[in-house]
């Protein structure tokens, strides 16, 4: 499959083309690789005026980007503590924010050398931070060059490749493609903690739909011919069923990939500019709560803000099933 098939051209968007030249601009074309957009901005997945774009920026070196962003005074966070963090557990996420949060649009950025964005697509990664989003329908909006652009389209394609590395253990019986992206997503939004009601996996998948099906149909035919994966009429079944232990491992994976992508929670405090604002509004968005953080809450996040953080998550509105009754909770990774 060539790199135009794999990642999609944009929705013609100015704003997300004015973000991403004002980056490109300040941070410099040698330093910038490549910049994919992924997210409810990409699939049109209940966008409003206030929905960030959710942007990976692919850096060459993490030390010379934030001082780039440092010195055009779009990062008030200090240039060596960033890159120490962003090695430490990738991807940083950032805030981009040009012409100001109240003046223009927002970009979260995720920010990745080369190597930790080849780590986190490949079989052997640490976690399904980046599996889970960029397996999805994203769209590559800008590359240094045509090396650039067929290495990222690569990486994301090998990623989708092997996606049945993980969902198939949770596959039984015979299932459409349409079936099988719905369990990826369940599973990829399973593997985080998040604000969202769960009934959000169906509003991506909707969202998407035509795209994900036709993707999970190239993966099943690919599947098909290396003989993991069978026909059964209109339908697909794994040649071999899958068992316990394959499960059980799948499940430390994802268990690896919540702590994971907790730990990232408490670290965006730190690398995202206003990111106690952002989560605000975002929640006030997706949930309709609202959220006031005080000035001590801002002072001392990791001590005061745990009881607000367990309200939200208790008040989450019940997830819908495809037929839109209320279930309660989302179901156990298992089919």
């Amino acid at each position: 499959m060539s790199q135009a098939e794999t990642l999609l051209a944009p929705p013609p968007d100015p704003e997300a083309e004015r973000l991403v030249r004002s980056l490109v601009a300040v941070a410099g074309q040698d330093q910038v690789r490549a910049v994919l957009l992924f997210g409810s901005r990409m699939v049109q997945a209940s966008p409003d005026r206030f929905s960030a774009y959710d942007l990976v920026v692919v850096a060459e070196r993490y030390r010379a980007f934030y001082a780039a962003l440092e010195r055009a005074g779009l990062s008030n966070r200090s240039p060596g503590l960033q890159a120490l963090l962003n090695r430490g557990l990738a991807p940083n996420v950032i805030a981009l924010a040009p012409e100001g949060w109240d003046g223009g649009s927002v970009a979260k950025v995720m920010v990745l050398e080369p190597a930790a964005l080849e780590r986190g697509l490949g079989s052997s990664a640490p976690d399904h931070f980046l599996k889970g989003r960029l397996v999805q329908k994203v769209a590559l909006l800008h590359a240094r060059d045509a090396e650039a652009a067929r290495w990222v389209g690569e990486l994301v394609e090998g990623a989708r490749a092997n996606l049945l590395e993980w969902v198939g253990p949770f596959l039984e019986g015979a299932f459409t493609p349409a079936e099988a992206a719905r369990r990826m997503l369940q599973l990829s939004y399973g593997g985080e903690v998040r604000p969202e009601a769960d009934d959000r996996v169906l509003d991506v998948f909707e969202a998407q739909r035509p795209w994900i099906e036709e993707m999970m149909t190239r993966v099943l035919e690919g599947a098909v011919a290396a003989g993991t994966v069978q026909r059964d009429g209109s339908a697909y079944r794994l040649a071999h069923a899958p068992d316990e232990r394959q499960r059980k491992r799948v499940r430390r994976y994802f268990l690896r990939s919540k702590a994971r992508a907790t730990v990232r929670w408490l670290k965006h405090v730190v690398t995202f500019d206003n990111w106690l604002d952002y989560i605000a509004r975002k929640l006030e968005r997706r949930t309709g709560m609202r959220v006031e953080i005080t000035p001590w809450e801002r002072r001392l996040p990791y001590l005061l803000l745990w009881p607000k953080v367990a309200r939200v998550l208790r008040a989450r509105p019940a997830r819908l099933d495809r037929d839109g009754a209320s279930t309660g909770s989302p179901p156990r990774a298992q089919p």
